[in-house]
């Protein structure tokens, strides 16, 4: 009986990674993903004023996407795009905000993302991750007649968690703060120096693997 036991375990031994190969040959892991995505941004405070002033932009919708390109199995590049249509107001002690302008925002970045491996091997599991990297917000403000552009460089890092239904298909949690500064100088003509903003995006989105 022993000796048909360690036969079996040999077979086993030989026949198993036969098997995971032909697995993993049946379903590779993904090395591009897809991520579309809509959520909330909140805008940091770009100049302080007297009396407790502040101006910035209300909190609005954002819809963007993101795309992912696999380095290794847990290190991607990945690049961003995103859009949001608001309001620049006036904070004021407890009469609150007050509306002085449209301001639209374009945000765009590239950066590095390290993901956790924890999906199974048929690619299902929570896989959290986290990224950070470099780019840009780009202001198109309009008062009445009047439209001024600005481009500021902005600094991001953050993270999130993917609930992989499939290789292909997974569902996305996320928060991403982009750090910077407004340019009033090249909105407005003048010299003036504001604040660091932290404007942090919250969304979810469809993961699509290929």
């Amino acid at each position: 009986m022993t000796t048909r036991l360690v036969r079996s375990l040999v077979a086993l031994a030989l026949v198993a990674p036969t098997a995971s190969g032909w697995a993993q040959r049946q379903a590779p892991p993904a090395v591009a993903r897809i991520t579309p995505y809509v959520g909330l941004i909140t805008f940091g405070s770009f100049a302080n004023g007297p009396i407790g002033t502040r101006l910035s932009n209300q909190s609005s919708a954002i819809y963007g996407a993101q795309l992912g390109l696999s380095l290794t199995p847990n290190v991607a590049l990945v690049g961003n795009v995103g859009y949001t249509d608001s309001n620049i107001e006036v904070g004021l002690p407890i009469i609150g905000g007050l509306k002085i302008a449209e301001s639209k925002a374009l945000l765009y970045d590239g950066g590095l993302q390290l993901r956790l491996p924890a999906v199974t091997s048929l690619g299902t599991g929570v896989v959290p991750y986290v990224e950070a990297g470099a780019g840009a917000i780009r202001y198109e403000v309009r008062a009445g007649p009047l439209t001024t552009k600005a481009t500021n460089f902005a600094a991001n890092y953050g993270g999130g968690v993917d609930l992989q239904v499939s290789r292909a298909l997974g569902l996305r949690v996320m928060a991403k703060d982009y750090v910077g500064k407004f340019d009033f100088k090249e909105a407005t003509g003048f010299n003036v120096s504001g604040n660091t903003a932290h404007n942090w995006v919250f969304g979810v989105g469809v993961n699509l693997g290929f």
